[in-house]
């Protein structure tokens, strides 16, 4: 495919590195050391794709791809970074960016990324707009600078903007369907329905039929006809929440419908033509499921054309803080509270705790502690008076909250060269509540 190519680049290493590799692929290729000099070569040669890295002196890669989206929307943009944060990932999906690599990346995937971007600069010359995200992109299941929430964000960058099918997986509460929202809204389909599916939730006597739909008639009650979920969902993307759950006859007509491209509506003697993309989601291991038996291979297989794993809230605790600060943002605007922040001990509990809730339950937390407590900043007290320890979780935060405490007196005590009155005053309670406290303590000792 003959087309023009700007490589954008300070180092010059990388930058005649890949002069070389894409020119051996038959491209024109044109290189620029800087955003201000890309902004200079572009007027004088028009180019099909601009391969730019990000943080560069002057201009950087995100300037560069705004300033080119305003004034020539159709030509393809790949980013590189060796230095990806949350607002770079962001930044770079809301402005309308092709791709997205990481530093080091294999240069066999950048020459495919590029064929990959001249073909849909083809295909969709009379529309390449930048693709902006939903509010969900930036919610608290997304949000996060560890590698794993790097790579995961980089993931929805690439399969967005190509038609394959994607499996999600990961525990409850991880924020699964956000990912699917997220691709969604980030790929050609945006302007046509999410339709999100609990498969878990439909009882298996009415799935078909809220599915793939039903004619007048078709049985008792059936007294107007269904056109199906599958139908409402037509050009755009069908989410498939907990696709484990899905019973094995149903799998059976669900590989079909992948297949043959149509539905079956119950009762009908002719298929209905669907434009669909499929994004299924499970917290099973469904490799495992297949070997049982339990799920059909060839339908995982369909489903697992591109795989999203997210991780656990657990293997990712760098990332709390910066929950926490969106999810306290987000939740004095549902609730009109005005907390400003956590206090750093209390911050020190959270990041601690298991959370086999993940995200779900770090919210589920904070909203309890904003609903009962007050003043500006969340301590461990609101957690305390927040707490409800009727679930395994709720317990094991009722005892890190007292163990935290507990190490926190004696510090303070310690400090205070065991002054009780000295270490009142630097934990700022009473003397008869530092007494309460340290009678507290020694009666959990005891019965532990």
């Amino acid at each position: 495919m003959h087309a023009s190519i700007l490589v954008v680049d300070d180092e010059p290493v990388v930058r005649e590195a890949l002069r070389r590799l894409l020119s051996l692929d038959g491209y024109d290729v044109a290189v620029a050391v800087s955003g201000d000099d890309a902004l200079g070569c572009i007027p004088r040669q028009g180019f099909d794709v601009i391969v730019s890295d990000i943080r560069m002196p002057g201009l950087d890669g995100l300037q560069l791809l705004e300033r080119l989206r305003a004034v020539n929307p159709r030509v393809g943009v790949i980013l590189v970074t060796a230095y990806a944060t949350l607002d770079t990932a962001v930044e770079a999906l809301r402005l309308g960016a092709d791709d997205f690599f990481l530093k080091p990346f294999e240069m066999d995937d950048l020459r495919r990324s590029v064929k990959r971007v001249l073909r849909r600069c083809q295909a969709t010359r009379d529309d390449r707009s930048p693709r902006p995200l939903t509010a969900h992109a930036d919610a608290a299941g997304l949000i996060g600078e560890t590698a794993p929430m790097v790579a995961v964000r980089a993931h929805i960058a690439r399969c967005a903007t190509m038609p394959s099918n994607v499996l999600i997986t990961g525990e409850s509460g991880v924020g699964k369907e956000l990912v699917a929202d997220a691709i969604h809204a980030a790929s050609a389909r945006r302007e046509q329905p999410f339709i999100p599916v609990n498969c878990g939730a439909i009882p298996e006597t009415l799935m078909e039929s809220q599915l793939f739909g039903h004619v007048r008639g078709a049985f008792t009650n059936a007294l107007s006809a269904n056109p199906g979920l599958f139908v409402a969902a037509d050009r755009g993307t069908l989410f498939l929440d907990e696709i484990g759950e899905l019973p094995q006859v149903m799998q059976v007509k669900l590989l079909r419908v992948i297949e043959d491209k149509q539905v079956w509506p119950v009762g009908a003697t002719r298929g209905v033509p669907v434009d669909i993309r499929i994004i299924a989601s499970t917290n099973r291991d469904l490799p495992a499921e297949v070997e049982a038996g339990r799920f059909r291979g060839d339908l995982f297989y369909r489903l697992n054309v591109v795989h999203i794993t997210l991780p656990p809230l657990r293997e990712r605790r760098a990332d709390i803080p910066l929950l926490v600060a969106h999810l306290m943002r987000r939740l004095n605007a549902k609730l009109g509270t005005a907390f400003s922040g956590i206090e750093p001990e209390a911050l020190r509990a959270l990041v601690d705790l298991p959370w086999k809730g993940n995200v779900r339950e770090l919210e589920n937390v904070l909203e309890r502690a904003m609903v009962l407590g007050d003043g500006e900043t969340l301590s461990l007290q609101h957690f305390a008076e927040a707490r409800t320890p009727t679930t395994p979780f709720e317990r094991d935060l009722r005892d890190a909250l007292r163990q935290f405490e507990r190490q926190h007196v004696r510090d303070v005590l310690v400090e205070a060269g065991f002054d009780k009155r000295e270490a009142a005053r630097l934990l700022g309670i009473s003397l008869a509540s530092l007494y309460r406290k340290l009678g507290m303590f020694a009666m959990l000792t005891v019965l532990s």
